[in-house]
């Protein structure tokens, strides 16, 4: 297929990367910054670089949004689309109708579940691609798309797509901001972060094989309200972190007391 994309940030790099080597052609990159689109352009073979919304003239069978939530349904609307196009968005949280006023009667949205930075490569094909349309021919046209690159996809309305990335929120950024304290605990006090990586990857390995709530160990789980104690009066110097650790402690203390 001939893809246009409109974004220059980490969804669109690793998107229009992932599908020129599924054999199809980006034909197009745009955005608002001249800069940041020449050099998202130079990585592809056949992309034009298109400075705004109008694409009328590009050669596009998709047209895939890859920029922030909130810019999307007004980004939309101005859009100046080719004939014939569909236009999908990649966002977890916003629903099919915000492209609802774009100037195009195929829609749908095409959104990977994954967390991405620019540089380092991620495989595809274990990524699964959550996939909503407003008819049965832009769905299957997205579906085709899509298991080009990926061997799992998910037919997911609005609302099933906004409790997903609900979860992800918890599983992946929540998650990494607990590292995020941990590694400055560990740094504060002299201590290297490498020392409890070992702990952080059988942790999510055991998490992953045998469910997290199976995987729950710590002063918490055991009920050990001594330790709890003395961890949270050890943190007395540091208010917000030490009232979080009393938040999630306590969470944890009700949730395997039940």
């Amino acid at each position: 297929m001939k893809i246009a994309i409109i974004g220059t940030g980490n969804v669109a790099w690793h998107l229009g990367l992932a599908l020129e080597n599924a054999g199809h052609a980006v034909t197009a990159i745009a955005g608002r910054n001249p800069a940041k689109v020449e050099q998202m352009t130079s990585n592809f073979y056949h992309a034009e670089c298109i400075i705004g919304t109008k694409l009328s003239q590009v050669e596009a069978d998709i047209v895939l949004i890859c920029i922030s939530d909130d810019a999307i349904e007004d980004i939309a609307q101005n859009l100046e689309l080719p004939r014939n196009c569909l236009l999908a968005h990649t966002s977890g949280t916003k629903p099919l109708s915000s492209l609802g006023y774009a100037q195009t009667e195929n829609i749908g949205v095409f959104y990977p579940l994954q967390t991405f930075t620019i540089g380092k490569k991620v495989d595809f094909r274990n990524i699964p691609i959550c996939l909503e349309a407003d008819n049965p021919d832009a769905l299957a046209r997205l579906k085709s798309l899509a298991k080009s690159i990926t061997q799992t996809t998910a037919e997911l309305n609005s609302k099933e797509r906004a409790v997903l990335h609900l979860s992800a929120v918890f599983a992946s950024n929540f998650s990494n901001h607990m590292l995020t304290i941990a590694k400055g605990i560990m740094e504060y006090n002299d201590l290297s972060y490498d020392l409890i990586k070992p702990l952080i990857t059988e942790t999510i390995n055991k998490s992953l094989s045998n469910g997290p709530e199976f995987a729950q160990t710590g002063p918490a789980k055991r009920g050990d309200l001594e330790t709890l104690d003395k961890q949270f009066q050890a943190l007395k110097e540091d208010p917000e972190t030490a009232q979080l650790y009393q938040m999630i402690s306590q969470h944890i203390l009700d949730y395997y007391s039940e």
